[in-house]
């Protein structure tokens, strides 16, 4: 049987095998863990902004309409992927209504 090199561990692999060792003290209850929550998106601030009705904005970026008013009367939040969306429609509104019509 031929012999196997030793396995180099990387930074990555050292982050991961420790934060394993956290979750496994964490679910023997010998370690409490910090719960972190995104900060809250203000869609509506977001639309506002770029001037638009909901009917606008859900049409100009191609957002259910439906998603749009629950996240602006806080039923639901947006998930991470529209997060990072609204934030660039907030930073760059034309550019992404350019890129949007250009498909």
């Amino acid at each position: 049987m031929p012999k196997k090199a030793p396995v180099k561990q990387t930074a990555f692999g050292a982050d991961l095998i420790d934060g394993m060792k956290q979750v496994l003290a964490h679910q023997r209850g010998e370690l409490d863990l910090e719960q972190v929550w995104p900060k809250p998106i203000d869609v509506k601030a977001i639309r506002k902004r770029v001037k638009m009705s909901q009917a606008e904005f859900s049409r100009a970026y191609r957002i259910s309409k439906r998603a749009l008013q629950e996240w602006e009367q806080g039923g639901r939040q947006p998930d991470s992927a529209a997060r990072a969306y609204l934030t660039i429609i907030a930073k760059e509104p034309a550019l992404v209504r350019r890129t949007l019509a250009s498909e």
